[in-house]
Formats: structure tokens, C-alpha cells, sequence
């Protein structure tokens, strides 16, 4: 691990994305945090998901789906008996054959304290505090969206023709060829304190996570992508480690980053961070796009390691402070 000695002071962090893959990152950045190269983190969480326990609480409530914000807290839980008995509580999932089946018991925390005080920002700090979490988490909206996706190969007749699909859900699971994005409503709000993270930063790590579905919907907010396009950190990319079944099938590295070039083409990146053992024989594309896309390429050995394609919170908080301390 880079001692905070190799930098002029300790940074603030901002990460991107969602489930999983946010997990992943923050769990990293938390380590830095620990080790006092971090000093302030944040994480702006997608908040479109339509399925499973978020999308039912969001149906009957008319609340943001608590989901990934409930994974992000957790995520920045410590690693003492308090961090991770808090942790496995937030994450913990109802049995049985009732109502209650499938409800994580941190997303009726988050939703309660949202009735409760009326303020979803407030509410997910509320949380944190009593996680003792070592960071922020903010949602990447303050309003309930959908995300629609232009879909190629879905029509029999017609192979090469767009198809509508509506719903995160429904996007991550499609049978065709995803060709871009957007949000419903086009120009959800932001909270000012996502804003302000990103004005404040001084590094922004965007991805992992399902690309479509919780990495690229932080660039269809206008006021998150302004901001973004605005910020003097460095952006760092962080690629998957394998394609995802539906949203991204027969995609490798360099793919994931175009992608991310043709929805964002004003994004100054500074590192795309990419797993050795992924970028294999692709390793040329790669640095073709990385080039075109002004960036520098960094790749390490980041993955779990176990045959799975998942990120070592470990491996990525080293790697992530060599690209900060270079």
C-alpha cells in the first residue's frame, strides 16, 4: 500500500456507479481511508433500479429505490465487530412466504427514515452515522427514473431495427444489442451535495458495475454530467473484468471504454484502470482507445482471482493509490 507520505496531503474521493461494482470500489477506497490517504469519500449511487425488494418499495411508496444506496453504505462500513455487524444487518434478507420475503432490512431502514424526515439526503446521512460508515452516500437523483435503452436485434423481421425498452431490469436482461441510453425524466434533479463532492474532489472514480445500467446513467443527469465535464480531478475509469450476460455480451475491454466515449466525448479522463488477466490479448484495442480517449492506461492485477469476475477490494485500493500517488 503508498504510504500518505508520497502525496502532498490526503485527497477526497468521489466513486460512481452502483451494486455490485460500487461495492467493489468502495470497498477499496475505504482502505485508503483507513491507511489516511483518503480523507473524505463520497458515493453518488444510480437510483433507477425496478426490480426485486427496490422496485417494490418504490412502487409503494413513490421513494427512490433504495437498493444500491443500501449496498454503498455497507460497502463503507469499518472492519471492526461494529462496521460489520451493522453491515450484515443493513444487508440482511427476510425468508419465510409472507409480504416481508425478499426485503432487505436496510432498504425499510432507509425508506422509514425517508417518511420519517422527509429528506433523502439527510436520511442516508442519518444512516451512515449510525453505521459509523467511513464516507457519504448520495443518490444520483432526488427523483424516481427510469432508464430506457435503443435496442438492436429484438424485431424477427427486421434485425437492424431499434426497439424501445424501458426499465433498468429490462435493459440489463435484453436480448439484443444495446446501442445507447437515456433517462426518463431526461433532466432528473441532482442533489446540490453531489454537486458540490464533485466541485470538491480530487479524484472521481467511475466504475465498475453493469455499464449500461449503473455506470453510464451518472452521464445521461445533466447537472452530474456538467459537473463532471466542469471538475479539475482526475477521472479515473475502472473497466470490468468480463462481460455482462444481456447488457453487455461480446464486449472486452476496449468496447466498455468506447462506449463510455460515445456517450460522454467531452469527459476528460486521466487513468483507465484495467485487470491484467482481462486485457490478455486485447491489450493493443485497448490502448488505441485509451489513446484516442487522451487517457493514460494503467494495468494491474486487480481480480479476485478465484475464477469469478469480481474485484479484490484489496488489489483495487493498491491500485488505486499508485494511480494517485503517480
Amino acid at each position: 500500500m503508498v504510504p500518505v507520505a508520497s502525496l502532498d496531503r490526503a485527497q477526497a474521493a468521489v466513486a460512481f456507479g452502483g451494486g455490485h461494482g460500487l461495492f467493489a470500489s468502495l470497498s477499496a477506497l475505504r482502505i485508503l481511508v483507513d491507511d489516511l490517504t483518503v480523507d473524505d469519500l463520497t458515493a453518488i449511487v444510480t437510483v433507477a433500479d425496478n426490480g426485486g425488494s427496490s422496485g417494490r418499495l418504490r412502487r409503494e411508496f413513490d421513494v427512490l429505490p433504495p437498493g444500491d444506496l443500501r449496498m454503498a453504505l455497507a460497502a463503507l462500513c469499518g472492519a471492526d465487530d461494529w462496521g460489520q455487524t451493522w453491515a450484515q444487518v443493513l444487508q440482511h434478507r427476510f425468508a419465510g412466504e409472507g409480504e416481508m420475503k425478499g426485503h432487505n432490512l436496510g432498504n425499510l431502514l432507509i425508506v422509514g427514515l425517508w417518511e420519517l424526515l422527509g429528506d433523502h439526503v439527510q436520511a442516508l446521512d442519518w444512516v451512515g452515522r449510525l453505521l459509523g460508515a467511513k464516507g457519504r452516500v448520495l443518490p444520483m437523483a432526488l427523483t424516481p427514473m427510469d432508464i430506457t435503452a435503443q435496442v438492436r436485434g429484438l424485431a424477427p423481421d427486421d434485425p437492424d431495427a431499434l426497439t424501445s425498452v424501458r426499465g433498468q431490469v429490462e435493459v440489463a436482461t435484453t436480448d439484443g444489442v444495446i446501442e445507447s441510453i437515456a433517462l426518463v425524466p431526461e433532466d432528473p434533479a441532482a442533489s446540490p451535495e453531489a454537486i458540490a463532492a464533485i466541485a470538491d474532489a480530487d479524484w472521481i472514480f467511475i466504475g465498475p458495475g453493469s455499464w449500461f445500467t449503473s455506470v453510464l446513467p451518472h452521464l445521461m443527469v445533466p447537472a452530474l454530467r456538467e459537473a463532471l465535464v466542469a471538475t479539475d480531478a482526475r477521472i479515473v475509469v475502472v473497466l470490468n473484468l468480463a462481460e455482462q450476460a444481456g447488457e453487455t455480451h461480446g464486449f472486452g475491454p476496449a468496447d466498455h471504454l468506447a462506449v463510455l466515449a460515445e456517450h460522454a466525448p467531452d469527459l476528460k479522463v486521466h487513468t483507465v484502470l484495467a485487470d491484467r488477466t482481462h486485457v490478455g490479448d486485447h491489450l493493443a484495442d485497448l490502448q488505441h482507445v485509451v489513446d484516442a480517449y487522451g487517457a493514460a492506461l494503467a494495468v494491474d492485477d486487480v481480480s479476485l482471482g478465484d475464477g469469478t469476475p469480481r474485484h479484490d477490494p484489496a488489489k483495487l485500493a493498491a491500485a488505486y493509490a499508485r494511480i494517485m500517488a503517480g
